[in-house]
């Protein structure tokens, strides 16, 4: 990881920090379109086809009921799973606002009221790995929402199976169907629907380049859907101090670094930081793993910031606006009013990145690529769309009325205020 210092840096070296590996989505865009067309020419058998020449299987069905399958899994896996399902559960089940209604002035009630987002659409990942995090972290808050629609789509296994975790997951938040496919094929048929896969107003979940830019297509297509955020490569930034553990911090970095080799990740740290000793427990836990040339090129194209002080810490991690944020600095929680931009943030010592990809109960789809300057990770209000009431009683229209009625009458739309004025008219 080369290694810079925040004081000694220019403003334009230091906005080329802040910037990510450039992804050439126009090129990415050609290869997914053609996918996303056939689809919604040949619905079920596109999705056949393609899945046989992108994972190798063969599909007789490209859906089945989760409900229906009877799934087998050893007491330490469903305890795991089920822990998490119960801390995830409560985090997002405490987001659940209450009606909102605010009395404007005398006789006139504003509300705001949350609506489930009808149906949705959820990808996990799948292929190399059985993410069954990413299946609780989406489907949860929908079942809290109360989506009436839900269609989980995830690459099948070799033999055309899907991992009986997520068929357990997905048992347990009420999902109807599970689309056995993956890659743009899969988003394309949750947008447009088939013959078997249900078409879904919104859809969630990370996925590689041809995933999120088949996402991105159809998103601005005729198939009126919303996704959850754009999304770029995975990634984490650590603010450190003299207090870190560097084998903590090594470990920190490296467990981002495994997901892929275009992940970022970023240490910050003062000079009371012992760098050297980061350096070895960087080598030697990196001989550890079994993703360890994956972990290599990601630490390769990564890069050390070393600060004065906290505050420029703090300045930097704001404007690189990063996925994961650890903060593992002395008395830790005290910083946290400096936060302004990070997806989701792990504050102290004790507290890795990891607890919240599984199962402290905050969500791991996070907006990456610097988005989390604008966007917000997956919650429950993803699932809702916000609609708002209002009632007047008589003396609202009576105290309401001559203020609508000139506005009106100044933006030249005579109707708007005759509906008033024939009321006014009516209760005077």
């Amino acid at each position: 990881m080369k290694t810079y210092n925040y004081s000694e840096l220019s403003k334009q070296e230091l906005l080329g920090l802040l910037k990510r590996p450039k992804i050439d989505f126009a090129s990415i865009f050609g290869t997914v379109q053609p996918i996303i067309d056939e689809v919604e020419a040949g619905g079920d058998e596109a999705v056949k086809k393609f899945t046989g020449k992108f994972d190798g299987v063969d599909l007789d069905d490209v859906c089945f009921n989760p409900m229906e399958k009877e799934v087998s899994l050893s007491a330490e896996i469903k305890d795991a799973i089920d822990t998490a399902f119960d801390n995830i559960f409560a985090f997002h089940k405490a987001q659940d606002q209450d009606l909102l209604e605010v009395e404007t002035m005398p006789g006139v009630r504003c509300m705001k009221v949350a609506r489930p987002i009808e149906r949705v659409g959820f990808y996990v990942p799948g292929g190399t790995a059985v993410l069954p995090s990413t299946a609780m972290m989406l489907t949860i808050p929908a079942m809290i929402a109360g989506c009436s629609t839900k269609v989980l789509a995830t690459p099948p296994r070799k033999d055309g199976s899907v991992a009986p975790e997520i068929i357990y997951i997905a048992q347990k938040a009420g999902v109807d169907t599970i689309l056995k496919a993956g890659g743009a094929q899969a988003v394309a048929a949750m947008a447009l629907g088939t013959k078997s896969v249900p078409k879904v107003d919104k859809i969630f979940g990370p996925g590689n380049q041809y995933v999120t830019a088949a996402k991105m297509i159809l998103q601005n297509s005729e198939a009126q859907i919303s996704i959850d955020m754009p999304a770029g490569p995975s990634e984490v930034l650590v603010i450190a101090d003299g207090q870190a553990k560097p084998a903590y911090v090594a470990a920190d970095l490296l467990s981002q670094a495994e997901h892929g080799k275009d992940s970022q990740v970023v240490l910050v740290a003062t000079p009371s930081f012992d760098m050297n000793k980061l350096e070895q427990e960087l080598e030697s836990q990196l001989q550890e793993l079994p993703r360890k040339d994956i972990a290599k090129e990601a630490l390769n194209h990564s890069f050390i910031l070393t600060v004065n002080k906290l505050e420029q810490a703090f300045d930097f991690s704001n404007q690189y606006a990063p996925e994961h944020l650890i903060v593992n600095v002395e008395d830790a929680e005290s910083h946290a009013g400096k936060i302004k931009n990070a997806g989701s943030v792990f504050l102290g010592q004790f507290t890795p990145e990891s607890v919240g990809d599984y199962a402290s109960g905050t969500n791991h789809t996070l907006p990456t690529y610097g988005y989390a300057r604008m966007y917000s990770g997956v919650n429950l209000a993803a699932f809702q769309k916000s609609v708002t009431m209002q009632v007047l009683n008589e003396e609202g229209l009576k105290n309401l009325g001559p203020t609508v009625e000139k506005l009106a009458e100044l933006e030249e739309l005579q109707a708007h205020k005759n509906a008033v004025s024939i009321r006014l008219k009516d209760i005077q």
